[in-house]
């Protein structure tokens, strides 16, 4: 078969419309290819568990309940105990908006005193939305709603995740009958690292989640903040969304701080202390407990979360960075693809000497 060469700009615009018509794809399915992203992670987590079972004596079918059983007593015990922190929260709003309300009155005064600016020019951007904030549930019980879809959560994941790890074998066989016999070393290479990768990231990142949310949760009570459980699991988890999800996090407990507090210092404390956890997450905790085999630069990293974001809303944050950890793993291996392998890591080429000894960057 002859080779058909485009030339540049054919190849770019090609690029350009299949990454569009893929976003378009995605965004209009999030109903369907959400639940499936979550049931994907899932089933890889529990296949050593059901394989185990396996191995055992016991049927596949029994294995993969137990194992989803197990999984969903965990998440069902996690959601009870943040659903009891809210609900509480949701009780002690009046107290709370009331207080807001003060507060932001306290600064009005101030600002009126010093400077001469009249009080209804003054900040009633912030007195509405601190309002609104505060209203039936507000910003909290909407962050966790969207973060944790009940319909996805309770049904279409767990049922995805069954009939995957069911059908785990016919997957797998079909991808292989993708490709040539003479391609079937390396299809199996890249599942296999597919798997081990997805398996790494999901099991380091709920060990991290675990470590900062007690962390969170310690800083916060060894400062008296009111809720701090509840602010430092929902810090943890929010931290899940890279570089954007801690700074969300963190502004609920400063908020509580203002509020409740007679000095300034509470809320300045609570951020430093929050800095303090993100230096050590960065630093020591992903290093050595997420342990990923691949690794995604900065600046891809934050693109890949706001696309996700626009596209499947927090869910998307949390999944765009797996999806592209497997896409590097896939472009690695292929050979027209490697340049964009190279693109999506942190590993920087070496320089090669240019004409005059000098090196190829500009």
């Amino acid at each position: 078969m002859t080779e058909v060469k485009l030339p540049l700009y054919a190849k770019i615009t090609l690029v350009l419309f299949g990454l569009a018509l893929a976003f378009t794809i995605l965004m209009f399915g999030r109903d369907v290819f959400v639940p499936l992203a979550y049931a994907a992670l899932l089933s890889v987590l529990l296949h050593p568990l059901t394989d185990w079972l396996e191995r055992r004596g016991l049927p596949r079918i029994l294995s993969i309940t137990i194992a989803l059983t197990i999984a969903c007593i965990v998440a069902a015990c996690l959601v009870g105990f943040i659903g009891m922190q809210i609900g509480q929260f949701e009780e002690d709003l009046p107290r709370l908006k009331k207080a807001g309300l003060e507060y932001v009155e306290k600064i009005q005064a101030y600002v009126r005193e010093t400077w001469g600016i009249a009080y209804k020019d003054q900040l009633a951007w912030v007195r509405q939305g601190f309002s609104q904030a505060f209203e039936g549930g507000g910003f909290i019980g909407k962050t966790f709603l969207t973060f944790v879809d009940i319909t996805t959560l309770v049904v279409l994941t767990p049922l995805y995740a069954f009939l995957m790890l069911l059908y785990r074998d016919l997957l797998v066989e079909f991808v292989f009958k993708l490709f040539s016999k003479q391609n079937s070393g390396a299809v199996k290479d890249i599942l296999q690292e597919t798997r081990v990768v997805v398996k790494s990231y999901t099991f380091g990142l709920m060990i991290e989640t675990m470590i900062v949310a007690a962390l969170n949760s310690i800083a916060l009570l060894l400062l008296g903040i009111e809720y701090a459980i509840l602010f430092g699991v929902i810090a943890a988890i929010l931290n899940l969304i890279p570089y954007v999800g801690i700074l969300i996090g963190a502004t609920l407990p400063c908020a509580m701080a203002m509020v409740t507090k007679d000095s300034l210092w509470y809320p300045v404390g609570v951020a430093l202390a929050f800095v303090a956890i993100q230096f050590i997450d960065n630093n020591f905790i992903v290093p050595y407990v997420v342990a990923s085999r691949v690794s995604i630069n900065a600046l891809i990293s934050v693109i890949v979360v706001i696309v996700g974001g626009i596209a499947w809303g927090i869910s998307g944050m949390f999944l765009a960075l797996p999806a592209v950890a497997i896409l590097k793993v896939l472009f690695d291996r292929i050979e027209p693809l490697k340049p964009w392998g190279l693109l999506l890591g942190d590993q920087s080429p070496s320089r090669r000497p240019g004409k005059q000894g000098r090196s190829n960057s500009l």
